[in-house]
């Protein structure tokens, strides 16, 4: 198989040498904060899987372990949301009549959704996040929110425009 223009066999090297020169002790790093031999391995996989797409970025590593311990957390951090968010949407499912449960292909569906609004409105402030998801989710207008939240309407339309610019930006950086 000959190398595509865009993943040059020296990139190939690059990342094979990072993979062979730290995986053992990624893995040792992992399991040293997660007490668990089997998610540390998987969660350094997940790293490399990471860092297969970034094979250019490999070539000017400085600090590799410093790389991919941060890869690491990052990945780590959206593990732990992704649980969060999976355990409250079981909880409210749990409260479902038996004939309203959707299928499990569905739940799926939702909760893949429910966890990519999280990390879309990760980093907002309590009431603009409360705000966005009270106007987009429950269909309120702005008077409503105002007074659930106990603020101003002006209050809600500057927490609206910071969510939907945040919105924007983060899917910009995707």
């Amino acid at each position: 198989m000959s190398p595509s223009p865009l993943n040059p066999p020296l990139l190939h090297a690059d990342v094979h040498g990072l993979y062979s020169d730290h995986h053992g002790w990624l893995v040792n790093w992992l399991r040293r904060r997660l007490r668990d031999t089997d998610n540390a391995a998987d969660l350094a996989q997940d790293t490399f899987l990471y860092v297969l797409g970034k094979p250019e970025q490999v070539t000017h590593l400085r600090e590799p372990r410093a790389w991919l311990s941060s890869i690491a957390k990052g990945l780590l951090i959206d593990r732990f949301r992704r649980h969060k968010v999976e355990q409250a949407y079981l909880q409210a499912l749990a409260h479902l009549p038996e004939q309203q449960m959707p299928a499990p292909e569905e739940r799926l569906i939702l909760l893949e959704t429910l966890t990519r609004i999280d990390a879309l409105l990760d980093g907002l402030k309590p009431n603009v996040r409360t705000a966005f998801l009270l106007s987009r989710l429950e269909g309120l207008g702005y008077q409503a929110i105002a007074e659930r939240l106990g603020v101003s309407v002006s209050s809600v339309e500057k927490y609206m425009a910071t969510a939907i610019r945040h919105c924007f930006l983060a899917r910009q950086a995707l």
